[in-house]
Formats: C-alpha cells, structure tokens, sequence
C-alpha cells in the first residue's frame, strides 16, 4: 500500500493567495493594494480574479513577501480583523503616521515591518 501525498502548491500561488486573503483581511481597497505591490489596479483585478499570479523574478514578489510579513506580524500582535485595521489605520506617534499612509511606499513598507518585528520582539 503506497501513500499518495498532494503536490506542493507553487509558491507563486501560495503568496498570490496570502496577499488576496491578508488585504481582504485589513480591509484594504484593490487600489491601494496595487500601490504597494507596485502593480497596475488590472494586474490586481487579475489577481483576485486567477488570471494572474506573482511573479518571483519581479519587485511585485519583494513587495509581496514584506506585505504578508506585516499582516502575519499584526495579526500575531492583535490577533482579531477588527482590531488590526483599527491600528493600520490610527495615528501611530512611533512610526510619525497612520501605518495604513506608509504602506503606499516602499520605505514606508519596509518601515512598518520592522516596527511590527520590534514590537513582536523579532530582528
């Protein structure tokens, strides 16, 4: 008797789903999840839609990963949906914004991240 196991999902399709499921999640518009994936809103249309995974060789992936990283890190801290977009979208005296203002950059991403690390006691 042989086990049969179930392939590996591709990466591309795993972080594809964790972004969608992570900016559904915070509530975030499909607009400013292009701006922080640095896509067109089409390309995120399409990524929400199936026609469309992201790639590993483009800035979209880095992006991507540093995106996921921060929900995974919030949703650790805070631990509930409603909590987590209250705090990405309050004024925070330490990062000097509304958390849900830096995403739209990279410096601003990356920025979040680390915040979120720190706070988790991480890095």
């Amino acid at each position: 008797m042989t086990t049969q196991f179930a392939p590996d999902p591709a990466p591309a399709a795993v972080l594809t789903k964790a972004v969608i499921r992570a900016a559904t999640q915070l509530g975030l518009s499909r607009a400013l999840l292009a701006r922080i994936l640095g896509v067109s809103p089409a390309t995120v249309t399409r990524l929400y839609s199936g026609e469309y995974q992201l790639d590993e060789r483009r800035k979209e992936w880095e992006f991507a990963l540093l995106f996921v990283r921060a929900f995974r890190s919030l949703d650790s801290i805070v631990g509930d949906e409603h909590t987590a977009r209250q705090w990405l979208n309050s004024e925070n005296r330490a990062l000097n914004a509304r958390p849900v203002d830096l995403l739209r950059q990279a410096e601003g991403l990356v920025r979040v991240v680390h915040y979120l690390d720190a706070s988790r006691g991480i890095g």
